[in-house]
Order: structure tokens, then sequence, then C-alpha cells
């Protein structure tokens, strides 16, 4: 009989969290199809009908945005980021749990700084118009700061559901 908060899918670790991190994955997932769409219509309207649609360039640009942040959450509550794990395997248990401790609390904190400011951002871009589609030029700090507040959520996860970085697909 297996633990209840033990997972059979080694994707998305157990946790609180787990569906919202499956539906950031795809989410990510999602945006990186639409973002291929778009770039493939962009390069058949450019170089087949002889008529480039200025739409795909600020569409593109979103969708790549919002494919990096919602991805880069999920590394976060994976602990895949960039990070100095050798630093931290030297330790011992009781140094790793405070240096892994103190890199979970600078990751939400750049979390807070990408929802923060990206709010911001958001707020005083909304009127503008973004050149080649009829997008809000806050629209395109929306991913920062939805993919921020995933960054501390997922932080905060692992700091106090889940222990240790090496424990991430038990």
């Amino acid at each position: 009989m297996s633990h209840p908060d033990k997972s059979d899918d080694k994707t998305i670790p157990a946790g609180p969290l787990r569906g919202l991190a499956a539906a950031a994955l795809a989410i990510a997932g999602t945006a990186l199809l639409l973002l291929a769409l778009v770039e493939a219509w962009q390069v058949f309207a450019r170089y087949v009908l002889d008529a480039p649609a200025s739409w795909t360039e600020p569409v593109a640009l979103l969708l790549l945005k919002i494919a990096l942040m919602f991805a880069a959450a999920v590394g976060v509550r994976h602990e895949t980021h960039f990070r100095f794990a050798l630093a931290v395997e030297a330790l011992g248990p009781f140094g790793r749990s405070l240096l892994e401790g103190f890199g979970r609390l600078v990751t939400a904190g750049i979390g807070v700084v990408f929802a923060g400011f990206g709010a911001r951002l958001m707020v005083e871009t909304w009127a503008l118009k973004a050149p080649g589609a009829a997008l809000s030029v806050g629209l395109y700090s929306l991913p920062f700061v939805a993919g921020g507040a995933l960054f501390v959520l997922f932080a905060l996860e692992r700091m106090l559901y889940r222990g240790p970085a090496a424990n991430v697909s038990d």
C-alpha cells in the first residue's frame, strides 16, 4: 500500500499544489504549441502568400513569455532551476537544510519581485496598444505577475511541505 501523498506520476511530485503545477505545465505547453503555430503561419504568410501578418510577432512574444514563466515556475516546484547543488550536497544534514531553506526564500523573493514589478508595469501600460496587434501592452506583463506568484507559492510549498530537494519525486 502506498503513502497517500506519494505519486505514481514522477512528472508532477505529490503535494498540496500538485494540480496547480499540472495546470501551469499545461499552460506552458499550450503556449509553446501555439507559439510554434504562430511562427509557422508567419513564415507561410511571408514567403508563400507574400503578405506578412503584422499580428504574429506581438502574439509570439506574449506566448513566449507565458511559456517561459509558467515552465520556470514548475521548475521552481521541482527544484530544477539554477542552484549550487554541489555546495548543498557537501554540507551535513543541518547545513543542507539551512542552505536549502535560504535558497527557497531567495526564490520566493525573486517571485515577489517578478509579481510586484510586473503588476506595476501591467497597470501603468494597460491603456497602451501594442504595435501590430490589438493587444494591450500591459498584457505582456501578466505572465510575470502570474509566474512570479507561482514562484512564491511553489517555493513556500517546498519549504513547508516537502523538505529536501532530493525527495522531489518521492
